[in-house]
């Protein structure tokens, strides 16, 4: 093999070397590309996952919807598919206690009937201070009933012939005196002051002003219809704005009664026309122009045969429901006088009187004096539904009227006795009430 050929062949030796090494390194290099290829969406996928949001829920998969705020009504009626028959019962009633501190009695009602209000008299204040521990021993007691519902704390408190605890309180004028100087802005100023006095005891209902119509009475503003509206109108504010709530009695008017009901029957003899023309005018115009929860309205127990030939307006239903709610529109809490007055209770047992009033419209049942006789009425309401004499859709009315009210309304926090010995009786209260001389 000449030097030439040898050439030749190392030459194609190469060539045959370089091809080889290029096949190696393309099918690397597509296998590499074609790795890349096949990773790239990979690793695209990996890097969406990281860095892009999730899509948005669909809207009802957001947040549960916002829950409406419920009405004062609506908790009323939660309130009342809870409670039990005897529950229900127990908060129509305001009750009354001796002695200075809770007794064995007044703290069975409140544990066990669930009664809804106390009602305060001479018998039960001694200072202002003393008082205010008192009341707040009472809501306390309420408020540890499994349905915790607030306490109502009231009591008379008019001024002039009825004044509880007068040697401590100011000395408030009677209604006859404010009603003699008929001055509105005086009227406001006593029913504020005493409204005050009030509330920094722990005391949320004042039964007063009295509305009837009279000359004689020194509970009365006297007998004209607008003087009486207008003067029991700024009673009714200065209480209110004390956060306390006011009773406009006795309906349909006392003022023509010769025999005191607390004693015995007692009938008013005038006719329809009379009552609703001049008795009755107050007690209409403060329904007509003003809201039904700035005041409670009490029935009285005399009879008006013009209306109810048989029974006194307290048990009557063709005064309180007939007239006063369906003819007057009035919507707001009915309250009985004290069913202890000989007026009732001489001629109606205590088992009749409760399911008896109940029946005729009344939602808050006075009994203010015995024991024996709260128990009895009780009972005797919860027998009348048992026996069907009394439906408990009629219980559930007047409970969500007084649940309505006590949820808007009444502050079942504790007062401070220190304040109240401050407040009651102040100098300040007095020098306004002399002012007015």
């Amino acid at each position: 093999m000449t030097r030439m050929d040898r050439r030749k062949k190392s030459r194609k030796g190469a060539y045959w070397l370089i091809a080889i090494v290029l096949l190696i390194a393309g099918g690397a290099a597509f296998q590499f590309l074609k790795s890349g290829q096949e990773s790239a969406p990979n690793k695209q996928k990996v890097e969406s996952s990281k860095g892009e949001e999730k899509p948005p829920p669909k809207k009802d998969e957001e947040k549960p919807a916002a829950q409406e705020l419920q009405t004062t009504e609506e908790k009323a009626d939660e309130l009342i598919e809870k409670m039990s028959l005897r529950d229900k019962i127990g908060q129509m009633m305001m009750v009354g206690f001796q002695g200075l501190e809770e007794d064995d009695h007044i703290k069975s009602l409140i544990r066990d009937e669930k009664v809804g209000g106390v009602i305060l008299f001479d018998r039960n204040m001694q200072s202002p201070g003393q008082v205010a521990g008192l009341t707040n021993k009472l809501k306390q007691e309420a408020g540890e009933n499994d349905t915790s519902i607030p306490l109502m704390i009231g009591l008379d408190q008019e001024g002039g012939p009825v004044l509880r605890m007068r040697d401590q309180v100011s000395p408030i004028p009677s209604q006859q005196k404010l009603g003699l100087r008929g001055v509105p802005e005086d009227v406001y100023k006593i029913g504020r002051l005493n409204g005050d006095e009030l509330a920094a005891m722990g005391i949320q209902v004042d039964f007063a002003p009295v509305l009837d119509l009279s000359n004689r009475d020194e509970r009365s503003f006297g007998s004209n219809t607008d003087k009486a509206f207008n003067l029991g109108l700024q009673a009714i504010k200065g209480l209110n704005d004390a956060k306390v709530a006011a009773t406009i009695k006795h309906f349909p008017g006392n003022g023509r009664v010769t025999v005191d009901p607390h004693l015995d029957e007692s009938i008013v003899k005038a006719d329809k026309q009379t009552l609703e023309t001049v008795d009755m005018v107050p007690f209409k115009k403060m329904i007509e122009t003003q809201k039904d929860n700035q005041f409670f309205v009490m029935v009285t127990h005399v009879k008006y045969p013009a209306f109810d030939e048989k029974m006194p307006a307290s048990i009557s239903k063709p005064i309180i429901q007939n007239l006063l709610r369906d003819q007057l529109g009035y919507k707001g809490i009915v309250v009985t006088d004290d069913l202890d007055m000989g007026a009732v209770s001489k001629y109606y047992s205590y088992d009749q009187l409760g399911y008896m009033a109940i029946s005729a419209g009344a939602d808050l049942l006075l009994v203010c004096h015995e024991y024996n006789h709260q128990v009895e009425l009780y009972n005797g309401i919860l027998k009348a539904v048992k026996d069907g004499k009394l439906s408990e859709d009629r219980i559930n009315q007047s409970v969500k009227r007084i649940l309505t009210y006590k949820l808007e309304n009444v502050n079942d926090q504790p007062v401070s006795p220190s304040n109240a010995d401050q407040v009651v009786g102040s100098a300040e209260h007095k020098r306004t009430i002399e002012e007015m001389k």
